[in-house]
């Protein structure tokens, strides 16, 4: 997947891709009233999928194969739900509870008519201490900032640069080996989207190019390790992560973000 593969997408396939979109956005703002002290991962995990589903929607992770394109079995459900130190791509279980002060990050991305839309969101379970609520709300933020350099002519190094240069400022770091993509026709294509660049550098943005910008963002070091599930990705040093993600359209003069209910 390089920069000279980006696809330019045409008026009817942006149509599809915002339709899918919506959809995520819908999905992300049903689930948030289940999301509780008790309530398993698998649960939620459920409830998504059956929501998707009825509305028309078929997710894109389950047996999708990543990474793990040398393994026998591809991811096994509909969302990723990843809490406190888990950065993404936690698995949903039937054994993992939600409990007082947990965060946790759901990200999906659903098929509609054969077009993609990706997004996710951070949720907060109970009484939530002040340094992970700011977390949360700081990653939110630093995602918006980067969002804000998206413009027809900048740099693709210009989200990644401002993103880490706001995180950074704050005492946070910011994870590098998992970026934002190019996606609609497929569920990964170029661009890679760098949450932490330099200012300038990168291919330059045109209209038409619809990407993610998904920083995701640790109280403590950069550094990850990937569980023997060969899915899960935690902090290294066991402190908490934050991750907000938005499936963003360049347009003639700015920027529209796609995963929102009323795209």
């Amino acid at each position: 997947m390089g920069d000279r593969d980006v696809i330019i997408k045409t008026p009817k396939q942006i149509e599809g891709i915002r339709n899918a979109c919506r959809l995520v956005a819908r999905t992300l703002d049903m689930i948030g009233e289940y999301v509780r002290i008790g309530v398993s991962t698998q649960e939620l995990d459920h409830i998504c999928h059956t929501f998707i589903r009825s509305h028309g929607g078929t997710s894109a992770c389950i047996d999708y194969l990543g990474n793990n394109r040398w393994w026998a079995d591809g991811y096994p459900k509909c969302t990723c739900i990843s809490r406190n130190d888990i950065i993404c791509h936690g698995i949903p279980r039937a054994d993992e509870y939600l409990e007082d002060g947990d965060i946790l990050n759901i990200d999906l991305t659903v098929i509609v008519d054969g077009y993609f839309g990706d997004s996710s969101r951070m949720y907060q379970v109970g009484t939530v201490s002040h340094e992970r609520k700011k977390l949360v709300e700081d990653t939110r933020e630093a995602m918006m900032i980067g969002i804000a350099e998206i413009a027809p002519g900048k740099r693709m190094g210009d989200i990644g640069y401002a993103i880490s240069h706001y995180a950074e400022e704050r005492g946070y770091s910011v994870v590098r080996e998992y970026t934002g993509h190019g996606v609609g026709v497929r569920f990964h294509e170029s661009p890679y989207v760098y949450h932490r660049a330099k200012k300038g550098s990168g291919i330059k943005m045109v209209p038409g190019m619809i990407f993610t910008v998904e920083p995701m963002i640790n109280l403590g070091t950069h550094h990850t390790k990937t569980m023997q599930d060969n899915w899960t990705v935690r902090t290294e040093d066991g402190r908490a992560s934050a991750q907000w993600e938005h499936t963003v359209l360049v347009t003639k003069k700015g920027y529209e973000i796609l995963t929102v209910s009323g795209a």
